[in-house]
């Protein structure tokens, strides 16, 4: 988790291609087959570092398939402050914003019904509210992208 966290640090300081080569060395070692919880960390956050759409894309769902396999022992020991259920909207909102990028706004519109059916296992928190405002970011979006072109 060190490492991962080295690399997400690079990723929030704007090395983004350093960012991208160290959790593809992470993503070597630990595979398809790892451990969920580091699995979901680094897809989580290797989609964020990621310059192609398709590539986000592909990351995110990495991202919840491992989500599935965490288990909330897992998460706490780690350090999480709730169940894993709470991961869920923020990998929705990620899935909804890659598919909408990608023109799926059907996809988009499931990821963002979905993120919000699952927000209420979020905390009355800065992180918490960063999601709901993420959320009603890519509501918008979408419905902007509905909207005639006059």
């Amino acid at each position: 988790m060190t490492r991962i966290g080295e690399a997400i640090a690079l990723g929030q300081q704007g090395q983004r291609a350093a960012a991208r080569e160290a959790f593809a060395d992470i993503w070597a070692e630990i595979g398809d087959g790892g451990e969920p919880l580091h699995r979901l960390t680094v897809a989580h956050h290797m989609a964020d570092v990621q310059d192609d759409p398709g590539d986000e894309l592909g990351w995110d769902l990495r991202a919840l398939e491992a989500a599935d396999s965490v288990s909330d022992d897992a998460a706490v020991a780690a350090g999480a402050i709730g169940p894993v259920a709470a991961f869920y909207p923020s990998l929705h909102l990620n899935l909804g914003e890659d598919y909408r990028k990608l023109g799926d706004l059907a996809a988009a519109r499931r990821h963002l019904d979905l993120g919000r059916q699952a927000v209420s296992l979020l905390g009355d928190d800065p992180y918490g509210a960063m999601i709901k405002a993420g959320l009603d970011g890519l509501a918008e979006r979408l419905t902007g992208e509905e909207r005639p072109v006059t």
